[in-house]
């Protein structure tokens, strides 16, 4: 049966393509989802038009679509992890991990267009590729942290603490040289 595509389709075909494909694909799935339209002697005359319309509704989503890149350019996500004795991290980040704080920031992007070979599994910055259309790919700059335990809390206390003992007194020596100016000042 030959459809005419009103979407792109992934290892499908692009949208205006004329294709062949077995009627329960189109009947079921193409057709109810508004991704094709049946391919009779009518709608083959309107096919020059459609593709005229395809390409301009493509050449706006693409311009959508890198302004979205340029936004997430700038972005840079942190995500704070809880780690064992040996930096091991406990969990991951994963796809959906940058996904909702991506929505947090206000940017929706879907599951799929996050490129992740691997769940982050290991401490450090990252760079995430992020395919939002076929021509149009973004890079994600993500670091990993680990959360600050109590144990690591009372040993940064502690070094302020010594920080400070160390220091000379200087308000003393402030005040040592006021007394000088003072005395002086009476002579």
């Amino acid at each position: 049966m030959k459809v005419i595509l009103t979407e792109n389709i992934e290892k499908v075909g692009n949208k205006g393509d004329v294709i062949n494909v077995k009627r329960g694909f189109a009947r079921n799935y193409l057709v109810p989802r508004n991704f094709a339209i049946y391919a009779t002697p009518q709608n083959l005359k309107k096919l020059d038009s459609l593709k005229k319309q395809f390409a301009d509704e493509e050449s706006k989503r693409i311009e959508q679509l890198k302004q979205v890149a340029a936004n997430l350019a700038g972005l840079n996500l942190e995500f704070i992890r809880k780690v064992d004795e040996h930096e091991s991290m406990y969990g991951s980040v994963s796809e959906m991990d940058v996904m909702h704080e991506l929505k947090e920031k206000n940017v929706d992007i879907p599951k799929a267009a996050i490129l992740m070979e691997k769940h982050i599994k290991q401490l450090g910055d990252f760079e995430i590729p992020i395919r939002l259309h076929k021509e149009v790919t973004a890079s994600l700059k993500i670091k990993v942290s680990k959360e600050q335990t109590e144990k690591d809390k009372t040993e940064s206390e502690d070094s302020i603490t010594e920080q400070e003992e160390t220091k000379p007194a200087e308000p003393a020596v402030e005040a040592e040289q006021v007394e000088e100016q003072l005395s002086e000042d009476k002579e």
